[in-house]
């Protein structure tokens, strides 16, 4: 769970390094069945990070700042 900004920056540079070898994958995998083996981890992943953002995003920094 990110808890403050500078977790934040680095979750978003994380969802950054999955698209990026998503798009790399793209370019390089000939084959759809193999494409989608992949990149499905990293879909997954981008998914999950997201959520994490959003919820973040939920709540002012005052209502957790109590949480870690």
């Amino acid at each position: 769970m990110i808890a403050k900004d500078q977790q934040l920056e680095a979750t978003l540079a994380r969802i950054a390094w999955f698209q990026k070898q998503v798009a790399h994958l793209r370019k390089t995998e000939t084959n759809p069945v193999n494409d989608r083996a992949a990149v499905a981890g990293f879909l997954a992943e981008i998914d999950r990070k997201q959520l994490e953002v959003r919820e973040y995003f939920s709540f002012l920094p005052t209502e957790t700042a109590g949480a870690v």
